[in-house]
């Protein structure tokens, strides 16, 4: 791990004290009334208390602060405000266990006063405990709540719920601490490898990257469709662009769409070409793009990301099979939102029919004529699968079993042996039990996966493309 805890002797002395007074707080009321507390002993308890609760955050110093430049603005990820802010609200939920247990352990001790005829003396001294660690609580759990970016909506909704069932709350809580401790370390550890080869800017390609989304998407600031890959990548010197091309279009018209932005690029950078990363059917818009509407020349590489270029059985069995009135009503409310979004002419059928085996069969056998076209461009596929259908996120948990079922191992969308394009092929199969799903492989929801960290693979691709001289 990072050196980023706080001297161990200091670590250990703070979490005695504030466990001894938290408790001595919690179990105030009852000293006071047998004296041997004062009123005056609260005076100095209190304030500390208060200190102590935030004595975590400034123990952790040694978290980094983020040296390298950021060209723009920044896309996802944590600062050190927030890392601090996550490693102070694991301790002081750590706090907040000892002291809870240690203040139930002296309740139930002093429990004979309730049928001693001294039961609103125990009430009012069992309110003040909870009173006081409720206060603990909730200073720990707002600031996993509002900083974390990997407890997500699922353990945010599951920490709400469980929160007042006895054992099942002490259960999520550890969960929820092993998810955020992971996540500083994580983090502190990408932190200190980027300001560690900052000069070398080892993304800092000589033609810029452009990023080409996949199908019902929009290129957004605000929900960037690569998650955090993005920032990765400019920290470490990457110039990037986007595809822009439509959410929902046919691959040829998505093409067309796509070479414009490519020529638009080359013309207004002087850059001459661009390393193409393309998505899911964004694969299939770029290689269209270099048969059809003459860009080859402007591209020095094309990787292909868990792009179906032999297309998905399901699709079209499901186009099939679907009533045409189900696929005109779907085809019609998505065709109205993505005109909210920015697409002007959406054609959802389009680009769905364009992703079916017999659709991707003819378009390889219109392609494989025109092969001169990748004369001279650097190609490479790469995808990712998932080994269970509960690693996938929603709704790619269904999908993942029907794309079994039709098309044998795939990464919730896609299967394995679609995605093979060019002599340069890549299938990542992680060491954990989940996988990497087709949302994963872009980091659409910012989700960190044992045994494969997402962001430094894209760094070690672009970084690999800039070694070649591209």
């Amino acid at each position: 791990m990072p050196d980023i805890r706080p001297p161990k002797w200091l670590l250990h002395t703070s979490r005695v004290l504030s466990c001894v007074i938290l408790s001595i707080l919690t179990t105030c009321f009852l000293p006071l009334r047998e004296e041997w507390m004062t009123i005056y002993d609260l005076y100095v308890l209190v304030p500390c208390a208060l200190f102590m609760q935030a004595w975590p955050y400034l123990l952790y110093y040694r978290i980094p602060r983020v040296t390298v430049h950021r060209p723009g603005k920044l896309l996802s990820g944590h600062s050190r405000h927030t890392l601090r802010s996550c490693a102070h609200g694991v301790e002081i939920l750590k706090i907040f266990v000892i002291s809870t247990a240690i203040a139930i352990l002296y309740h139930l001790w002093k429990l004979p006063m309730l049928w001693q005829g001294e039961w609103k003396l125990w009430l009012w001294s069992a309110l003040t405990a909870f009173c006081v660690e409720f206060v603990v609580f909730w200073n720990g759990m707002l600031c996993l709540y509002l900083c974390s970016i990997q407890l997500g909506i699922r353990w945010r909704v599951i920490g709400a719920l469980c929160g007042l069932i006895p054992v099942a709350q002490l259960i999520v809580l550890r969960r929820i601490l092993r998810e955020v401790e992971a996540e500083v370390e994580l983090e502190c550890t990408r932190i200190l490898r980027n300001n560690a080869r900052r000069n070398e800017r080892v993304c800092a390609t000589r033609y810029p990257i452009l990023l080409v989304h996949g199908v019902f998407f929009r290129d957004s600031q605000r929900l960037n469709y690569w998650g955090r890959i993005p920032d990765e990548l400019m920290q470490n010197g990457a110039t990037l662009h986007y595809g822009n091309q439509p959410s929902a279009a046919s691959v040829r018209d998505s093409a067309h769409e796509l070479a414009a932005r490519i020529r638009a690029i080359v013309e207004e950078t002087g850059c001459e070409k661009v390393n193409v990363i393309a998505h899911s059917k964004g694969g299939l818009d770029i290689r269209a793009a270099l048969a059809f509407e003459g860009v080859a020349p402007l591209v020095a590489s094309v990787i292909t990301v868990n792009t179906p270029h032999r297309g998905c059985r399901y699709a079209e069995v499901l186009l099939n099979t679907a009533p045409e009135n189900a696929r005109t009503k779907i085809a019609t409310a998505y065709n109205k939102a993505a005109t909210v979004w920015g697409d002007k002419e959406p054609d959802f059928l389009a680009a769905v029919g364009d992703l079916t085996v017999s659709a991707c069969e003819a378009f390889n056998k219109a392609t494989a004529g025109e092969a001169g076209h990748l004369d001279g461009i650097l190609c490479k596929s790469i995808h990712s699968t998932l080994k269970h259908a509960t690693g996938a996120q929603l709704p790619f948990a269904g999908s993942y079993l029907i794309a079994k079922w039709f098309d044998g191992p795939n990464d919730g969308l896609v299967a394995n042996e679609s995605a093979e394009w060019s002599e340069d092929h890549t299938l990542l199969v992680p060491s954990g039990k989940i996988g990497i799903s087709h949302t994963d492989i872009i980091d659409l929801g910012r989700k960190n996966i044992p045994g494969f960290d997402v962001r430094e693979f894209y760094v070690e691709l672009v970084s690999d493309l800039k070694a070649k001289g591209l």
